[in-house]
């Protein structure tokens, strides 16, 4: 994993920014925009979302997915070489499962709802709106957890630690000598 990570993480980049790419030079749908309300001037409607979805809805699930995935990988990233154990890759990877999760009910709801032309309610919201309201914030936790609980084993060891007061007396000895 040593010199693989910063290669996977702009493999990821390159994958985004073509996805991003094919979105960008993807026809126009009619009304995409939205149309002018017929009875009130200065008003627009929404087009036909399910026909807007259907030539960019998966690339932009593709694109969330990446997004998730790369977060993943920079917070590795921000975690010295040293502690990129397996259990720390493993933790990562649920994580980023869990997070895949709840994008995946985003899109299913939302799908799912352009085709019926119903939803259910959740807290308040409409479904899919509720799993991007609340899910998106419960998707970090594990990522949060990972950090806090794994903070002197991953991130910031007692030996580091060790290893920075020495630094410090070190520095602090040669601005006495000087």
């Amino acid at each position: 994993m040593r010199s693989k990570l910063i290669y996977i993480i702009f493999a990821v980049g390159v994958l985004m920014a073509a996805i991003l790419v094919t979105i960008i030079l993807t026809e126009n749908v009619p009304n995409s925009g939205g149309a002018t309300h017929p009875e009130i001037a200065g008003l627009q409607i929404g087009g036909d979302g399910a026909a807007r979805m259907e030539h960019i809805g998966t690339l932009g699930l593709a694109f969330h997915f990446l997004l998730l995935a790369q977060i993943v990988l920079l917070s590795l990233l921000g975690v010295s070489e040293r502690y990129r154990s397996t259990e720390l890759i493993a933790y990562m990877g649920g994580s980023l499962i869990f997070m895949l999760l709840v994008a995946w009910q985003m899109y299913s709801g939302h799908q799912q709802f352009l085709e019926t032309e119903k939803t259910g309610y959740f807290l308040g919201f409409p479904t899919a709106t509720a799993w991007a309201t609340y899910g998106t914030w419960v998707g970090a936790i594990p990522l949060i957890l990972i950090y806090s609980i794994g903070f002197r084993k991953y991130i910031y060891t007692p030996e580091d630690e060790e290893k920075y007061n020495e630094l410090l007396a070190e520095k602090a000895e040669r601005m006495e000598q000087e």
